[in-house]
């Protein structure tokens, strides 16, 4: 799977929620380019999420809920994801 495939999963997953207004998704895997066990299978995502119900959970329990969502693609194809809410 590349990037663009993984990308489009993921916003999809991520945006069936009504409860989300806005997603950005920014590839940061040069970030892990260099580093002695990169898996070029496997890529550094960065997440902007704009929700009022997300934002009004925990940290915890917003991020426990995208993790449940994206469960398959971090055990597959993320090596590390970031998430920002807003």
């Amino acid at each position: 799977m590349d990037i663009n495939q993984l990308s489009e999963i993921v916003k999809k997953k991520i945006l069936d929620h009504e409860l989300i207004e806005y997603l950005e998704l920014e590839d940061k895997s040069f970030l892990h380019k260099n580093h002695e066990f990169n898996n070029p299978n496997k890529f550094h995502i960065r997440l902007k999420i704009k929700s009022e119900k997300l934002k009004n959970m925990k940290r915890i329990e917003a991020t426990k809920f995208i993790y449940k969502l994206l469960d398959n693609e971090l055990k597959n194809y993320i090596h590390s994801l970031q998430i920002l809410f807003f």
